[in-house]
């Protein structure tokens, strides 16, 4: 038997050393790897790699106007309205029968705000076949857009016949009433889109902002500070919260505000007007001329802002942009002696700067008058004597 002898054999002086290599050996086993989290700010997802995913399958079926569509659908979802045109246009070359290829196509001229292409679309998805309550929903925006605000009425009310629940048709609504000046109306049907949409920022930050204008501050911090927790990032929120401290008198703590919203989102121009304003009073013009004349970028129409900014450049020596604002002045308020004479003043001193060969008017030198000259006295004219008899 030669498992016995074997094991006989190794009963000797062998087993130490079989029993440390043993040792040594489970002491060289792998040991478990670690778990690892996968980084997720590596991983590539969303709407743009679903579209790129479609690539090869559309390359095995290029008259697959499915697959078209649904690229087109996730190109649109993210942010690329051109290239989904092009897929649509591709498939209604293949089938120009399907409605929802001009809805898509719709969609994608509505978002690169070409509006009259859009309501094209929409009317030509509406002759094939296409319903529903999107349709409807997407002109009514449309219109809502180009400020047709009648015919923009008339759509969401179809849409919600069609959907009676649908938070964007009753907010679009909103708008449109808020447009047209009609406050109280507008803020029930927000209310109405929040009650159905509770976290949606948007609809929070127009009824602050509504209720702002309307004078309600404290209803509107309400909504604004609700709006500051769902989204905070968002500038405009941050602009509706500090103009109801401002409104019910913290003015220290508004303009904090709105400093925080411009770091958030340079593009709210109102949060630029009231710093403007707020430096006017200060007499800050070196901050007047920063905010104010972004904010008139933004919004060429605000109040006072820019006669505020054309002083300001006036005060910091900066005549020919000064000139310019009053220019503007002038002609958006014609007659207005003010701002002709400051045209007047201001562009005399500005051509009084340049040197003789740049003047685009003539100058005229100052002399000091003279005394006039006495005209001598006239001499008195000779006596002629006549004798008697001449």
């Amino acid at each position: 038997m030669l498992l016995p002898v074997f094991f006989v054999r190794l009963s000797g002086r062998w087993w130490g050393l079989l029993a440390g290599l043993a040792l040594a050996g489970c002491q060289a086993a792998p040991t478990e790897w670690p778990d690892t989290l996968v980084n997720l700010k590596t991983v590539q997802s969303g709407p743009r790699v679903q579209a790129d995913e479609l690539n090869g399958a559309i390359a095995r079926e290029p008259r697959n106007t499915a697959l078209l569509a649904r690229r087109a659908a996730l190109r649109l979802a993210a942010g690329q309205p051109q290239a989904a045109l092009l897929d649509v246009a591709t498939a209604l070359e293949i089938d120009n029968a399907a409605g929802n290829l001009y809805f898509l196509q719709a969609r994608a001229y509505r978002a690169m705000g070409q509006l009259a292409e859009a309501l094209a679309a929409a009317r030509q998805a509406s002759e094939h076949g296409f319903s529903g309550p999107e349709l409807p929903l997407l002109v009514g925006e449309t219109h809502l857009a180009a400020r047709n605000y009648p015919a923009a009425l008339d759509n969401l009310d179809r849409t919600l016949r069609l959907d009676p629940d649908q938070p964007a048709a009753l907010f679009y609504k909103g708008l449109a009433y808020a447009a047209t000046a009609d406050t109280s109306t507008a803020v029930q049907y927000l209310q109405n889109a929040l009650a159905r949409d509770p976290r949606e920022p948007e609809i929070l930050h127009q009824l602050a902002f509504l209720l702002n204008a309307w004078r309600i501050p404290a209803d509107a911090a309400r909504y604004a500070a609700l709006g500051m927790k769902l989204d905070t990032t968002s500038g405009l929120l941050r602009y509706d919260y500090g103009r109801q401290l401002e409104l019910q008198g913290r003015p220290d703590s508004a303009l904090w505000y709105y400093r925080r919203a411009l770091v958030l989102d340079t593009t709210v121009y109102r949060a630029d007007y009231r710093l403007g304003l707020a430096a006017a009073k200060t007499r800050q013009p070196a901050a007047v001329v920063q905010h104010l004349w972004r904010a008139l970028r933004r919004n060429p129409r605000l109040p006072e802002a820019r006669a505020l900014l054309a002083e300001a450049l006036e005060a910091q020596n900066r005549l020919p942009e000064a000139l310019t604002q009053y220019r503007i002045l002038v002609a958006e308020y014609p007659g207005n002696p003010h701002w002709t004479f400051k045209v007047w003043k201001t562009n005399d001193r500005v051509q009084s700067a340049l040197p003789d060969s740049l003047r685009i008017t003539p100058r005229y030198y100052y002399r000091r008058p003279t005394a006039p000259v006495r005209p001598r006295p006239i001499d008195a004219l000779p006596t002629r004597k006549f004798g008697v008899g001449q």
